[in-house]
C-alpha cells in the first residue's frame, strides 16, 4: 500500500502546483494597463449612474 500513497501525494503536489499555476498574470504589460483602464472606466459609468439616480431620489421628494 506504500505506493498507493505516494501516487496520492504526488497528485497532491501536482494539482497544488497547478492552482498556483493559474493564478500567474499572462498579460503583457501593456495588455495589463489597457485592460486596467477599461476597467475603471466602467467603474466611473457604474458610479456615475449610481451618483445620478441617488441624486434624482433625494432631489425629487421635496424634502430639504
Amino acid at each position: 500500500m506504500a505506493r498507493g500513497n505516494q501516487r496520492d501525494k504526488a497528485r497532491e503536489k501536482n494539482q497544488k502546483e497547478a492552482g498556483a499555476q493559474k493564478k500567474k498574470n499572462t498579460q503583457s504589460g501593456t495588455e495589463f494597463q489597457r485592460t486596467k483602464e477599461q476597467q475603471a472606466a466602467i467603474m466611473r459609468q457604474k458610479q456615475a449612474e449610481a451618483f445620478a439616480k441617488k441624486d434624482g431620489a433625494a432631489g425629487g421628494d421635496g424634502k430639504k
